[in-house]
């Protein structure tokens, strides 16, 4: 049996320093591996993603991107998109102030300034909904409003709230393919709003920080704080922090990443 090895990087995304932020995994390819291949590697990684990416892609892009959970296959992801540029930038094409991914949700730019790195990401917005009766089982806590987007968007009164929230995953889980997003105005000086995100039918209970999710947080508190410039934390344990800008039908999310391992996996 021929085996292949394949770089490997490990990237925490949206922080600034080390074992904070969200980590993903990282794998350069020079062909596509096959679909199971690549889900097996992101469950051995076991990391809330897994990107991979082939030089080329649709409309004149740079790559091709997919990224994996731990149990599936996902459209859209955030810090993944993130720890990709930074491997571009920083080992492919030091040169370069930008790079383009083709990917399930269309094309996905990243700038770089200086260390920090800005995706330019399709806006989700989320629309009003009734509450399921699993979302307010499921949190523990019901929210003061909550819409829908691809994902559920419930909002509370306090950051406090947001904190307190203990999530019965396997409750949570029976809303898939939804996860839920718990948003509160930031009480912090210099933050606009704070988040958490779970996603257990992902294979995610609580992901660090989601870049994803800001599609749709960030049209929601521009338009509720009448701005389009937020700075956003994410409460996890973990903890990250994001420069936010609405764009219309795009958003701008912007922050930095740092590396944490490089090396090869065999297949």
């Amino acid at each position: 049996m021929t085996m292949a090895t394949i770089p490997i990087y490990q990237i925490d995304a949206f922080t600034a320093a080390l074992f904070a932020g969200n980590a993903a995994a990282v794998c350069p390819l020079d062909t596509w591996l096959d679909t199971a291949t690549m889900q097996a590697i992101a469950a051995e990684n076991n990391l809330a993603e897994t990107a991979f990416f082939v030089e080329g892609g649709n409309e004149g892009a740079d790559y091709a991107l997919r990224w994996f959970t731990p149990t599936a296959e996902v459209d859209l992801c955030g810090h993944a998109t993130l720890a990709s540029a930074f491997v571009v930038f920083n080992r492919i094409r030091p040169d370069a102030r930008s790079v383009r991914f083709s990917s399930r949700s269309g094309i996905l730019t990243v700038t770089r300034s200086g260390d920090l790195l800005a995706l330019d990401f399709p806006a989700l917005p989320a629309v009003s909904c009734d509450a399921p009766a699993a979302l307010i089982e499921g949190l523990g806590h019901a929210p003061q409003e909550v819409r829908l987007a691809s994902h559920y968007l419930a909002v509370f009164e306090t950051t406090a709230e947001i904190a307190a929230l203990a999530p019965d995953m396997s409750i949570l889980a029976t809303l898939h393919p939804h996860g839920v997003i718990a948003t509160a105005p930031g009480v912090v000086e210099g933050v606009d709003f704070v988040s958490r995100f779970f996603a257990p039918s992902f294979g995610i209970p609580e992901d660090p920080v989601t870049g994803s999710a800001h599609c749709t947080l960030v049209p929601y508190w521009a338009q509720r704080l009448g701005r389009d410039h937020l700075k956003a934390r994410q409460i996890s344990a973990r903890g990250g922090e994001l420069i936010c800008d609405a764009r219309g039908d795009r958003v701008g999310i912007a922050g930095r990443a740092m590396l944490y391992l490089e090396g090869t996996i065999t297949v």
